[in-house]
């Protein structure tokens, strides 16, 4: 891991700011169905319980990359000795197998997928608790190549559940601290609006490309959310909405569980930016955003009162490094 820019990641950057500019034959984000554009590639995205018959599934030129689930939470103990969260001494020993075989099918599929000649991504399933010790922990089970996807995975934002939105920030700088890239963000509509809605509070989540969950035929009227202007990826397709009688999708090889996305490019294109990496440029505040803020602050009591928006505003446009981006 490095973190200076190579010059094949400085090339890469300026093809993703002329695909994002130009966006020729690109999907837009009103597009009806854009996964029957065959202009547009495809991804599949699976866990350990899914089935994956690869001879078949790499038969469809459509599918351009694999994104499969990495690490899940805070890593396993190792010795399971004194109280793990309520668990007995034999479920953690139980955890701990099933954890050392999902590793090793992860990287049984990555071996796969990356000889067959499709482009690799790994995402880490977020759950409360450290999230640096998470961070690290996904790190140290994928491996991430300096050319494959890193995805941080919010389910939604019940904080009991799910990492809350501010140690989502901490774990997305952490990785770049790390490895010099900011994963990208997978979430559904709901965390998305919401984090949209308060970029100002969530400079960096809200600044990743997005990995947009949502399974209908179109997102029209949706984007531009926040400062997304359109999605880096979307899941259209999982058993939420396929079954053995209809499916927006079917890969070959593979059951009406596996989750599908389409992608706003074509599969060349795609290559070039795919491994991601950057914040997305920031966007300014809706003025009437701006205003009910405003608002919000000048009547406020105790620790926000007298807070001045445009310092706060003005205090977004810092740059984000290694050193500082816990300050946000």
């Amino acid at each position: 891991m490095t973190n200076h820019q190579t010059p094949r990641r400085l090339l890469q950057s300026l093809v993703l700011g002329l695909v994002v500019a130009l966006g020729p034959g690109a999907a837009k984000a009103a597009d009806q169905e854009p996964w029957k554009n065959k202009n547009n590639a495809l991804v599949v995205d699976a866990y350990e319980m899914n089935n994956v018959e690869w001879d078949a599934l790499v038969k469809d030129k459509r599918i351009a990359g694999f994104i499969s689930k990495a690490s899940d939470g805070l890593p396993e103990s190792f010795s399971c000795r004194g109280e793990h969260d309520g668990d007995t001494y034999a479920h953690c020993k139980t955890m701990w197998r099933k954890y050392a075989v999902s590793r090793e099918l992860y990287q049984t599929r990555r071996m796969i997928a990356r000889a067959s000649g499709l482009l690799w991504g790994a995402y880490h399933l977020a759950r409360p608790g450290n999230p640096v010790e998470q961070a690290n922990h996904f790190l140290d089970y994928a491996e991430p190549r300096d050319d494959e996807l890193m995805v941080l995975d919010i389910e939604g934002i019940d904080p009991d559940r799910f990492m809350s939105l501010d140690d989502a920030q901490i774990f997305a700088g952490h990785i770049k601290t790390r490895t010099g890239r900011y994963p990208i963000l997978y979430t559904n509509h709901v965390t998305a609006k919401y984090i949209a809605e308060r970029r100002s509070d969530y400079p960096i989540l809200s600044r990743l490309p997005l990995w947009y969950a949502r399974y209908k035929p179109h997102v029209k009227n949706v984007f531009p959310l926040g400062n997304w202007e359109n999605y880096a990826l979307w899941q259209f397709s999982s058993v939420a909405n396929c079954n053995k009688k209809s499916c927006p999708y079917r890969v070959p090889g593979t059951l009406h569980d596996i989750d599908v996305n389409v992608v706003p490019m074509s599969r060349e294109a795609l290559k070039w930016v795919w491994a991601q990496g950057h914040l997305l440029p920031k966007r300014n505040i809706d003025p009437e955003v701006a205003v009910q803020l405003s608002g919000n602050v000048s009547a406020g009591t105790g620790l926000g009162a007298g807070l001045d928006l445009s310092t706060t505003v003005s205090a977004l446009d810092r740059e984000i490094t290694r050193f500082n981006y816990q300050e946000f």
